[in-house]
Order: structure tokens, then C-alpha cells, then sequence
């Protein structure tokens, strides 16, 4: 399904605009980010009672020094989590009640026992019924394409894409021809995906040509200064950023 064009033209702030008293995958993140013109990219990991969590890690303690797993915790529980930096851990359906028609990339987390293989499909549920309910631009990705096929499923009109990089298998715990088929991007079509949002260090992965020859977008992660996006806007359609604050118009990036 086609990104829609808000995706190209507006920068996508990491885990929403944090920095300054404002925490990553934070509340107040997500409308500083709105509020500057710019889109979002939040990360999304389960609850104990099965509600999509805006979270990055698997586990609780780089953001709130609390000891465990936050699949652990309920949503409720989740919600009174006091974030390093500011706010609490919050689900993505008050989140996108709240963000209004900012755009939000959300990245499902890789919920595979074994990584990137099958997933049991019950995060993938809970980011498709919060969807259900918003009416602002949106779309998903994951590195694991098993994650999108079940999005094509739960929620076929949700723009879907692949979070995609060299895949080198020993720094991804996967065997040599799985990480060569997922560098190689083959799963493109099958999920029916629209675009990529690539590692800008890997610029020159030739599958990103296969894209954009079938009217993909280029999303590239992570850019962290003007330098960077300079040599980024070479290959890519738009930016995920952080550390910096870049044009909002890409005509005067």
C-alpha cells in the first residue's frame, strides 16, 4: 500500500522530539514534535494483558530503573512507570488520541522466540485495533516481515513497510541465508509493503533500486546532524532524526 506523501515531506522525529526535559517515546515528546511540524516514529512492545506499549526496549530498565521485562506488567501497571527524562509509559491508543494529525510511524518490536522468525500475532492485534480508531496519517513497520504479513491481515489498509540494514548474522543472532534474504529485501512484495525506512550507514544496498522502482519510498534511520542529512537527501526520500532539529521543508534541507 502507497506511504502516503506527509511521510515524504515532513521529518520524522526518533521516538518523537525528545531532549530537553522531554523523554524518548514520551507524551510530551510526541506533541513537542507535532507542535515543531514534524512527524513521528515511536516504537511499540506488549503489555502483560496484551495492550501496545510505547516502549523501544524489551525490558524496563534503561528507561525508568525499574528491574524486568515490561511484557511483565500490565497496562495500567505500565502507566504509573515513571520515565527517566519525563512522563509515563503510554499506549499507543492514547497516544494517537493525542497527536491528532501529526504523522506516526509506528515500529512493532520484534516479538519472534527465535529473532526475526514467527510471531504469535497478539501485538500485531493490539496496534491494529488502536489504528481502528484513529483517523490521522499513519503507517507501520518492523524489521521482522512476519509482523507485516499479519498487519496485512489485521489492518490491510494501513500503509505497511519493512525497518531494513545489512542484517549481518552474528550482530542479529540469525543464520547466513536469513539475513541474506532480509538484507536483500525479499519479502517486499509478499507483505504487501509501500515502503523502507533504511539504515543510513548501509546507502548503497542495491534492493533499495527494486523500491523505488515500484513507487516505494526510501525512509532512512537514524540522522543525527545537518552533515548527515545532506548525504542522506542524496538516497533517501525522507529522514527519521534526532539530536538536531532539521528543516521541516525538504526543498530548504
Amino acid at each position: 500500500m502507497t506511504l502516503p506523501g506527509v511521510f515524504r515531506a515532513r521529518p520524522l522525529a526518533h521516538r518523537g522530539l525528545h531532549g530537553e526535559g522531554r523523554a524518548e517515546n514520551s507524551m510530551a515528546a510526541f506533541l513537542a514534535a507535532g507542535e515543531a511540524g514534524y512527524g513521528i516514529e515511536l516504537d511499540v512492545q506488549p503489555s502483560a494483558d496484551g495492550a501496545a506499549m510505547v516502549f523501544h526496549d524489551t525490558t524496563l530498565g534503561r528507561m525508568t530503573g525499574r528491574e524486568g521485562r515490561i511484557d511483565a506488567l500490565t497496562a495500567d501497571e505500565l502507566a504509573r512507570c515513571a520515565l527517566r527524562g519525563g512522563g509515563v509509559i503510554d499506549t499507543l491508543a492514547h497516544v494517537l488520541a493525542r497527536v491528532g494529525q501529526t504523522p506516526v510511524l509506528v515500529e512493532i518490536k520484534d516479538q519472534a522466540r527465535d529473532p526475526l522468525g514467527p510471531v504469535d500475532g497478539r501485538l500485531e492485534k493490539a496496534v491494529a485495533a488502536a489504528l481502528a480508531a484513529h483517523r490521522g496519517p499513519a503507517a507501520v513497520m518492523s524489521f521482522n516481515p512476519a509482523s507485516m504479513r499479519l498487519m496485512r491481515e489485521f489492518a490491510p489498509h494501513v500503509p505497511r513497510g519493512l525497518t531494513t540494514c545489512a542484517f549481518e548474522s552474528d550482530a542479529w543472532g540469525i543464520a547466513p541465508e536469513h539475513a541474506a534474504r532480509l538484507a536483500a529485501i525479499e519479502d517486499y512484495t509478499q507483505v504487501g509493503a509501500g515502503f523502507v525506512s533504511h539504515d543510513a550507514a548501509d546507502p548503497d544496498r542495491p534492493a533499495l533500486g527494486a523500491v523505488r522502482a515500484s513507487g516505494g519510498a526510501v525512509l532512512c534511520w537514524t540522522i543525527k546532524s545537518r552533515a548527515q542529512e545532506i548525504a542522506a537527501r542524496r538516497w533517501a526520500d525522507n529522514i527519521t532524526f534526532e539530536r538536531y532539529r532539521p528543516a521541516t521543508d525538504p526543498a530548504t534541507a
